[in-house]
């Protein structure tokens, strides 16, 4: 009956002498090793069952004593048609009744089991490396809001390594306050993507050194075999180039927009100022001629005086005109701009309005030579410390400096005011013809439109920042003049190679070297 069952059995069951030679096989060893029954009987261990089996069964028949009841390990074989094939032995020894030592083995085939496992780890290898190598942060947590996975592009948005997070931080520290929350609420709605998910949408997160960072969130939960939630997973895109480049975008179109306005204003304002210039010429002199020729006393005189005056601030509209509407391009050359400043200031500082306003300078003294039009930088720079005063009202504080940025390859120029500041709605027209807030009589809109031309013709821009009831700064930014000593040394070199004297000016420098006088 035992037999029976024995032969019933799905596990091979086999028997081994002391010469580890099968003295009795099932017939489920046959399906499992694929060799014939007649075969297997009286095959060696290592033959049937490879050689990490025999080297367990000499052992156990060699030092039984250090064996329990039962020794189990997992082995590889090769089946008669050549497959490899795994399974698990347990070996036992026993002492049958004629004394002899036998050993006792349990076969289990494990083949589909170790495929499914090895399945499995690949899988998981597959997804873990899909993970870590995705260029979007990835970041899950169990429904207690416990982080579980963290992957690469996480710790490089969020400033917090995977061993810093994982089973540490709440997800909802990773958020404003209430934003985790509301992420779980549009989860749950079906009005975001569907019950479970939640479409694409620009949040803040907050990285470990406390700065608020823009991303794009999609996210969706997990659920298990019952319909429970346990887990949600969110997919982190950082947003802060795409935001960086849109910017960027729009300030060069609006760069665009206003440099075709300018432009185009720029030849209807010339063919205006040579039309008007003309008769208004004719009304100053007939009007200066008229008054001469009447008493002090006659209340004409002073009709005449108001004509000539508003004649003249036409003038003056009219030539801005023309300065604005100037096409040439201006002729460059090595402009010292701390001098540029302080000979603009030399004429300002003695009027009455800048009488109360203390002009703080900060000037770098090594700052190199930059490439422009004195004069019309010195217009410029005078320009604007005018508005500051204006907008200050004669009476507070402007401070002027000057730096080189190294590896920007600029100059900067900031004129910075206490004054009333520009109301943001403002900021974006202050470079446009004719926009001004000051009062009728008292400014034309043009001196800021002018200036932002001469620098735009500069290759070069001005920029604005302004706070109200705190200030304005204006920047300039332009780019310096070549070496300068390079140019002298190529421009001596053509004269002496011209005149035949020496081949170059390192010749000459050195020639002046060994007779002690000073180079040139």
């Amino acid at each position: 009956m035992y037999q029976s069952i024995i032969e019933l059995a799905n596990d091979g069951i086999l028997v081994f002498n002391d010469r580890l030679q099968v003295e009795y096989a099932n017939r489920a060893i046959s399906q499992i090793t694929g060799y014939d029954h007649a075969r297997i009987m009286g095959m060696n261990i290592a033959r049937l069952l490879g050689d990490k089996s025999r080297a367990l069964l000499e052992d156990i028949f060699s030092h039984p004593e250090t064996y329990g009841e039962k020794t189990c390990t997992e082995i590889q074989f090769s089946t008669a048609a050549g497959n490899i094939r795994y399974a698990e032995i347990c070996i036992a020894l026993s002492i049958p009744s004629d004394g002899s030592d036998k050993a006792n083995a349990y076969i289990r085939d494990i083949t589909d089991q170790k495929r499914i496992e090895n399945e499995l780890r690949e899988a998981n290898e597959f997804f873990q490396n899909l993970i870590s190598s995705s260029v979007d942060g990835i970041i899950a947590a169990d429904m207690k809001g416990n982080i579980f996975i963290f992957n690469q592009a996480a710790e490089q948005l969020t400033g917090y390594s995977a061993d810093e997070v994982i089973g540490k931080v709440h997800i909802t520290q990773l958020y404003p306050e209430g934003v985790a929350s509301d992420i779980m609420k549009k989860l749950r709605s079906s009005n975001n993507g569907g019950v479970g998910k939640l479409n694409p949408s620009q949040l803040n997160l907050i990285s470990k050194t406390g700065e608020k960072i823009p991303f794009q969130l999609s996210a969706t939960l997990i659920y298990d075999g019952t319909g429970s939630e346990i887990a949600s997973v969110g997919i982190f895109t950082d947003l802060r180039k795409r935001l960086d480049m849109e910017r960027k975008l729009q300030e060069t179109h609006m760069q665009l927009v206003s440099s075709e306005k300018l432009a185009s204003l720029g030849k209807l304002a010339a063919g205006i100022a040579h039309e008007i210039n003309n008769p208004l010429g004719g009304i100053l002199i007939y009007a200066s001629l008229m008054i001469e020729d009447i008493p002090d006393d006659d209340p004409k005189r002073q009709d005449l005086v108001r004509i000539v005056q508003e004649a003249g601030r036409c003038k003056d509209i009219v030539k801005s005109l023309l300065e604005f509407a100037r096409q040439n391009e201006p002729t460059m050359e090595p402009v010292d701009i701390n001098r540029a400043i302080t000979e603009g200031l030399f004429f300002l500082e003695n009027q009455a309005l800048f009488h109360n306003i203390k002009i703080v300078k900060k000037l770098l003294p090594s700052l190199p030579f930059a490439r422009g039009n004195a004069g019309q930088l010195k217009q410029v720079f005078m320009n604007i410390i005018v508005n500051a005063a204006e907008a200050m009202h004669g009476n507070g504080t402007l401070t002027i400096s000057t730096s080189f940025n190294q590896e920007r390859k600029h100059i900067a120029i900031e004129f910075t005011d206490t004054g009333e500041g520009i109301p943001e709605e403002n900021l974006t027209r202050i470079f446009d013809p004719f926009f001004t807030t000051k009062e009728i009589g008292k400014g034309t809109g043009l001196g800021l439109s002018t200036s932002y031309g001469i620098i735009e013709a500069h290759g070069s821009k001005i920029e604005v920042r302004s706070k109200v009831g705190v200030g304005s700064t204006f920047a300039i930014l332009l780019a310096p003049y070549p070496e300068i000593q390079p140019i002298i040394e190529n421009s001596l070199n053509n004269v002496l190679g011209t005149l035949g004297k020496h081949d170059r000016f390192e010749d000459v420098k050195g020639h002046h070297e060994q007779t002690q006088h000073p180079p040139l």
